[in-house]
């Protein structure tokens, strides 16, 4: 991607995962392949007949002018019958689409903000309350969102979602939420623990009050920004028992709904009188985060052994479709 791209940033920042996450396993012990993929799909499929991996850790997060990609890999992987880890194309697909993925929250009574979308002009007049947000409905990794995203009127709605329609497509327009606004981290890696557990918070702590608090695209990814110097994030935090007790069971329940493995993250904000509302259900979030870093740390496990782990818990699925595991297990690492 050409480094003047608006979303280089976030699609960069994961040949440094590559590099990060193939040291651990080689240090590990696993005769590790690294594997890039393009706009063509061809070398995939070669690798994995030419290869025959034993398993796959998973890396890929979609191209950036194919987000949709990132379903298409994992469906392929499961096509060939290869194992990987973290979640499969199922809920890929499903935490992709933004307005499912809330109507889907919605009927299992978890707790999302009220919403409604645009998928073709001219903009109906607004239901909700003044302020509103503007998404992208079909993107991840904060792309689309900024400082004007968040709108207070008719005609600011209209003019920000023409220019997400011209851009992203189909638009997702959410009642802000005023609160405090946490990364929960989500593992679940079987031979580890007897479900989902949530590490200690993340909190995005909001420092500039002539900002709008919101972790927007500049805020996570553009590290000389105003943005990104505003938002640090502080973890692991402690909250109110009776608010980690809500947290937790909404973050449960919603990685169970979308059928989210091995590690996911779900955002909240949560107003003053503890109530959460999910932004976000992310089953391939960042695996280099401090998010996820730090809350394992705080439970008195490394980012390491998690890397680990994720790589065991996939040689384990191919165990159980009664396959031949090696004792090193062959692990291809692609993105």
């Amino acid at each position: 991607m050409p480094l003047d791209h608006p979303d280089a940033a976030s699609e960069r920042e994961i040949i440094d995962t590559v590099e990060t996450i193939g040291r651990l396993l080689d240090d590990a012990g696993f005769d590790v392949l690294r594997f890039g993929l393009g706009n063509d799909l061809q070398p995939l499929l070669d690798v994995l007949t030419a290869e025959q991996p034993d398993a796959v850790f998973n890396l890929f997060e979609g191209l950036a002018d194919r987000p949709f990609t990132e379903t298409v890999v994992a469906g392929v992987m499961e096509w060939f019958e290869v194992p990987f880890t973290g979640s499969g194309a199922d809920a890929l697909t499903l935490a992709r689409d933004k307005q499912r993925t809330k109507m889907m929250l919605r009927g299992a009574d978890l707790p999302t903000a009220p919403f409604f979308t645009v998928d073709r002009l001219p903009v109906p007049i607004c239901p909700l309350q003044w302020p509103v947000i503007v998404k992208p409905a079909q993107q991840d990794a904060s792309v689309g969102i900024e400082q004007g995203s968040v709108v207070t009127d008719q005609e600011q709605l209209e003019l920000r979602v023409a220019h997400v329609l011209k851009r992203y497509g189909p638009v997702l327009i959410e009642q802000f939420v005023t609160g405090r606004e946490f990364l929960v981290s989500v593992i679940d890696v079987p031979a580890q623990s007897a479900g989902p557990q949530v590490l200690p918070l993340a909190e995005i702590v909001f420092k500039d009050p002539a900002l709008w608090p919101i972790y927007s695209y500049d805020a996570k990814w553009a590290t000389s920004s105003r943005e990104y110097v505003a938002t640090p994030l502080d973890v692991p935090v402690t909250v109110p028992d009776e608010w980690m007790a809500r947290i937790t069971d909404v973050a449960r329940r919603a990685v169970r709904l979308l059928g989210c493995r091995d590690f996911a993250r779900v955002d909240m904000r949560v107003t003053a009188d503890g109530q959460p509302y999910i932004l976000e259900v992310n089953p391939n979030p960042f695996i280099n985060s401090i998010a996820l870093i730090d809350g394992l740390e705080a439970i008195g496990r490394s980012h390491a052994r998690f890397v680990v782990d994720l790589a065991n818990a996939a040689l384990a699925r191919r165990e159980a479709m009664s396959a031949t595991l090696l004792a090193s297990g062959r692990v291809l690492e692609a993105t």
